[in-house]
């Protein structure tokens, strides 16, 4: 890298930031004026500081950019699946970034529709997302929602999906999605607030008329809850749901046609956790009531649906993570985690038969896809591993007979599955926990300490990194990187136990484990701290944060994408998006005891002189999850204590937000300068 070109240097402006009798400093607090001249002029010198420290790297970036571009078709198309009596599918064309949603009537060999072509709805915008779109029961309207900004607040609008016409109505500022009763006419949708853009509204829509005069059905008052709505697979409810991460409420109504009579279906109790499914004349809950860590499932009558009325169906079991359902006429199909494998679990509901799909890897990624339809015997299903690209299967539930409807294809002619090892090892804790870690390099990479590996974790919300597919990946593999994902504690990898030992009070299990498992990675040979690297985004990029501040010695490189950073301020003012939602995760620093224990691993608050790796940084300047703030603090810092001879590099994306750049391959361009950063480190540059 080039060693003489200087980064910009932050002003200092001290700020005393007191609670609970304890003052921080924070001397980078003016970074959270958005919009401000002096704002957008550091970050305007840190993009430009970050392009001349990678100029030499640029051809490369093109390169990399084509390679993986060159492996993915590009005429692409989804597997349709059946809905009301059309085919839908999604489809790329050639040189386009964006997609095109199309149907078909009654069978495949029907004329295509093209619903949308979002190559033609972003033009004239730097970032374009559609949300997912809901077709009125009649088949006859669609309900859109569209983000050009990158703050996750869509605005809705209506197509006749006969005439072509776009409605003038204009619903702003909700979550994307839209539920249409079954009158055709009325639709469901959430608004967010306007400063935090927490979801906290359900409104009432009737086609036709002003949104300005559209119902409010329901309100959240609770800042820690979020709220959400939608239809039950069987058409017969419309559902409100309301979240937070340990508390479950939701109310029901018929789907007949257009109401705000919605009923409560069991009242939130603290630490009560459950979803509903419908069928027949019952309810389906899956829920972790009488202390079911690992989640049951119960049935109780339409008609008396507390919790009270709740009885058995699938008990409760140590070993068995029970993840989701779906419901069929004669079948009830469970998805399962244990020892961190999926597993498909398929009963009859007159428990005439009952059996798992078999698959026999080490290690792999299965779960069921789009299952519309209601009465039907045909299960779908995705199938991947980390040297096995992804395949979509419908699978006989009558016959046990399996159809692979597509398998991915990588393009180039270079990809052989048997040319890569797989593996799941287990590395141990420093508190005698056994954390496992999905492996995978090309065969013809030593283990000999020699190689360069990139580690990679999450580890909150308990969000499972399963090991998928990848034909970006296959860029570091084939040029001797090995890729490890680190399983640790704050995910449901190993169940829900997993994810309660690396939350709240317990939260530093995330970072202990991460870099145990890189212990275990150089002792036993698959690299060295000369050549370990390690990757995290988001809450993953606090992971990054966090370790790169207590073990710094033992990566040479570091990525952290749009990292949340800067625990104890944010956690602390709640007119930032999603903060006072995340209570239940992080902890109340309001609270004495969470403020002592955030503040021990906050990478901002624990950036000290100190000899760090490189390190680079991403962000999006219109970032609704972690604000751009947070990492521009964090890299000002980090810069000033660094005592090694390293380059510390930020980007921030000024048209993006909390997904990186919209579009197929612009977001491949992001990758090529995450890989360039570490393929120039190990001094490899073709």
């Amino acid at each position: 890298m080039t060693k003489h070109i200087l980064p910009p240097v932050a002003k200092k402006i001290s700020v005393q930031l007191e609670k609970h009798g304890d003052i921080r400093t924070d001397d980078y607090f003016w970074m959270k004026e958005r919009d401000a001249p002096e704002v957008l002029d550091y970050l305007n010198q840190e993009n430009e500081y970050y392009h001349k420290l990678t100029a030499h790297t640029k051809d490369f970036q093109k390169s990399l950019f084509e390679e993986m571009k060159g492996r993915i078709k590009e005429d692409d198309s989804s597997v349709p699946y059946k809905h009301n009596g059309f085919w839908y599918y999604r489809r790329f064309e050639t040189g386009k970034d964006y997609p095109l949603y199309c149907r078909k009537e009654a069978t495949l060999d029907s004329e295509e529709i093209i619903v949308f072509d979002n190559n033609k709805m972003a033009e004239g915008h730097t970032y374009f997302s559609q949300a997912s779109y809901a077709v009125s029961e009649d088949n006859m309207i669609a309900a859109f929602g569209i983000d050009t900004v990158s703050r996750r607040q869509y605005t809705i609008r209506f197509k006749n999906l006969k005439t072509g016409e776009i409605y003038p109505a204009e619903i702003k500022n909700t979550t994307g999605g839209a539920v249409w009763s079954n009158d055709n006419k009325t639709v469901y949708y959430s608004r967010k607030d306007e400063e935090t853009l927490r979801s906290n509204q359900i409104f009432k829509h009737t086609l036709g008329t002003d949104p300005s005069q559209d119902e409010l059905v329901y309100q959240e008052n609770d800042e820690t809850f979020y709220t959400y709505v939608f239809k039950s697979k069987s058409k017969d409810y419309i559902m409100i749901g309301s979240d937070s991460t340990m508390t479950s409420e939701f109310r029901f109504a018929s789907a007949a046609k257009g109401t705000t009579d919605f009923k409560v279906f069991q009242e939130r109790t603290r630490g009560l956790e459950y979803a509903v499914s419908h069928y027949d004349d019952s309810f389906y809950i899956q829920t972790n009531k009488d202390k079911a860590t690992n989640f049951k499932l119960m049935k109780t009558p339409v008609s008396a649906t507390g919790m009270e009325n709740w009885v058995d169906i699938i008990p409760h079991r140590d070993d068995t993570l029970l993840e989701d359902v779906e419901i069929f006429k004669d079948f009830l199909v469970v998805s399962e985690r244990s020892n961190g494998l999926n597993k498909i679990h398929i009963k009859r509901w007159d428990n005439s038969e009952s059996y798992y799909l078999p698959f026999d890897n080490e290690t792999y990624d299965a779960y069921p896809t789009t299952n519309i339809d209601f009465d039907t015997q045909i299960l779908r299903y995705a199938y991947n591993a980390l040297n096995t690209p992804a395949s979509v299967i419908d699978f006989d539930m009558v016959t046990q007979e399996k159809v692979v409807l597509k398998e991915q294809e990588v393009l180039g002619g270079n990809f052989y599955k048997d040319n890569y090892n797989m593996e799941r090892i287990w590395a141990t804790a420093q508190d005698g926990v056994k954390v496992p870690v999905s492996i995978i390099y090309h065969k013809d990479t030593q283990l000999d300490g020699t190689a360069p590996l990139l580690q990679y974790a999450y580890g909150s919300y308990g969000s499972t990194t399963d090991p998928s597919f990848s034909t970006i990946r296959l860029s570091l593999l084939d040029r001797g990187f090995i890729y490890a994902i680190a399983h640790v504690r704050g995910g449901e990898y190993l169940g829900r136990k997993w994810y309660e030992d690396g939350k709240l009070l317990k939260k530093r299990n995330t970072f202990t484990d991460f870099i145990d498992v890189s212990k275990h990675l150089i002792s036993n040979s698959y690299t060295s701290a000369s050549h370990l690297y390690a990757y995290g985004g988001s809450a993953g990029g606090l992971l990054m944060g966090a370790i790169v501040n207590m073990a710094p010695e033992l990566y040479s490189g570091i990525i952290a994408a749009v990292p949340f950073v800067d625990v104890v301020t944010t956690m602390l003012d709640d007119t930032i998006p999603l903060t006072t939602g995340e209570y239940d995760e992080w902890g109340n620093p309001n609270e004495k005891e969470s403020y002592e224990y955030m503040k021990s691993y906050s990478p901002y608050d624990n950036a000290f002189a100190k000899a760090y790796p490189n390190i680079f940084v991403t962000t999006g300047y219109h970032d609704s999850q972690v604000q751009y703030w947070e990492p521009a603090k964090w890299v000002a810092r980090l810069r000033e204590m660094n005592q090694a001879d390293t380059k510390i590099m930020f980007h921030c994306n000024m048209d993006a937000g909390h997904g990186g750049a919209s579009g197929r391959f612009e977001a491949l361009k992001e990758i090529a300068e995450d890989y360039a950063f570490l393929l120039d480190l190990e001094s490899i540059n073709r």
